[in-house]
């Protein structure tokens, strides 16, 4: 059984490495992208999303909880633990004349959890930070240019390799730190297209390359209030990280389309300039309550300063957030024997005030979500299937903005194995 466990734990993380290549594949086409680093992810395990994302004041020894790294010392201390989630989604973009559909799949998140002594346990897996993709078009006449045609293209992201570790500190409180690596892309293109002048059109590059140190801070709390009711207190905070940026800045001209056209001249090509991205501090804090392992009812709020925020000494259209959630999960009878009595049924709803403003507009959004958990009885009772369905809404169709709705469509599998147990022979 050992040999068999460290040949798949090996298997696995050959696995994460390989994936890599797939998250920077972006495939997401969002305005609200532009700004800021793109779009955060919602950077919680699937089986949360589906109630919404309530993390903070989860744990559980069959499941690894990312969002809060005390969580993890729930992990049992003969099994090692691993989550993978795919997830396919689709969006449609409206503003009051027009509307834009689109869909994409990709790999969501690769973790893997490993008990290491009595008091500590250990995580490390790979996530999305923030996405960045958008395409825009804007056309205008002008009576000394002609027709004028605005074109503004993004791309990329960053992502998070974390390594996380929880310790107890006495009965029921536990203290957990990730130290993510956060790395990636970030691609701004603008186009000025004359047509019928004798202008040049023009183009500017914008490339920023992001790595560095990303630290997230959990505590959490547990106590049993009554037989069988059990009550849970969770907090994270997130610090304001200063991240090493390069910048590669090209501006050039060219005739015809971009797409046919041939370098014209360039006029200015700055490589390798060095700066900062500032990502703001963020703090967070939840409760949950449980009854039997049958019932579990949560609720998050989550403040994220992003005022502060800064690339390359620039600021941009954001400002603080709110974000809150609640969510549940019932079982009908976790010591039941039958698979129907064994799946967990789960739902949500997340609100945020969003970090994005436009016009004096902030660019808010809600979501609904609901999930089921599925056993997998062919390896252990203890894996699963993890379900989960997702729609929500950004933005406005004041002020002449754009109003996005997305479905989103996760699985993941959780395999949960023998780690130190030998077989005993008699």
């Amino acid at each position: 059984m050992l040999q068999k466990s460290k040949s798949f734990f090996l298997s696995f993380i050959l696995f994460m490495l390989l994936q890599l290549q797939g998250y920077t594949q972006n495939e997401i086409s969002s305005p609200y992208s532009g700004y800021g680093v793109g779009l955060l992810t919602n950077s919680t395990p699937n089986h949360l999303v589906a109630m919404g994302g309530t993390a903070y004041a989860m744990q559980n020894p069959h499941y690894i909880n990312f969002r809060n790294p005390a969580s993890y010392f729930a992990f049992d201390s003969l099994s090692f633990i691993a989550d993978a989630s795919f997830s396919i989604m689709s969006g449609k973009l409206r503003t009051n004349l027009e509307t834009q559909k689109g869909s994409f799949a990709r790999p969501n998140y690769i973790a893997i959890g490993l008990p290491i002594t009595k008091i500590w346990r250990t995580s490390v897996g790979i996530l999305p930070f923030s996405d960045k993709g958008y395409t825009i078009v804007d056309k205008k006449n002008d009576p000394n240019f002609g027709n004028i045609v605005y074109k503004y293209a993004g791309e990329g992201g960053l992502m998070q390799l974390y390594w996380g570790n929880a310790l107890r500190i006495c009965k029921g409180l536990t203290i957990g730190l990730n130290a993510s690596y956060i790395f990636g892309t970030l691609a701004d293109t603008r186009y000025v297209e004359f047509s019928g002048s004798n202008f040049y059109n023009t183009r500017i590059s914008q490339f920023f390359y992001v790595d560095g140190i990303y630290l997230t801070l959990g505590l959490q709390y547990f106590t049993n209030i009554k037989t069988h009711h059990r009550l849970g207190f969770g907090a994270v905070y997130e610090n304001s990280a200063y991240i090493w940026t390069k910048e590669n800045l090209l501006i050039s001209y060219y005739e015809k389309e971009y797409s046919s056209a041939s370098e014209h001249d360039t006029v200015l090509n700055v490589i390798g300039q060095k700066g900062r991205l500032q990502i703001p501090q963020s703090i967070g804090g939840g409760v949950s309550y449980s009854y039997k392992n049958k019932l579990l009812i949560g609720a998050d709020v989550t403040w994220q300063n992003w005022k502060k925020y800064k690339l390359m000494g620039e600021t941009d259209s954001l400002k603080n957030a709110l974000i809150s959630s609640v969510g549940f999960q019932y079982i009908p009878d976790p010591t039941s024997n039958k698979f129907f009595k064994n799946i967990a049924l789960r739902a949500g709803f997340r609100y945020s005030t969003g970090y994005i403003q436009i016009r004096n507009t902030p660019i808010t959004e809600w979501v609904v979500s609901f999930g089921l958990g599925i056993p997998l009885k062919t390896f252990n009772s203890r894996s699963s299937i993890n379900i989960m369905f997702e729609y929500g809404r950004m933005g406005t169709l004041k002020n002449n903005l754009i109003q996005q709705d997305n479905f989103k469509f996760s699985l993941s599998f959780i395999l949960q194995e023998k780690w130190y147990q030998r077989t005993k022979l008699e």
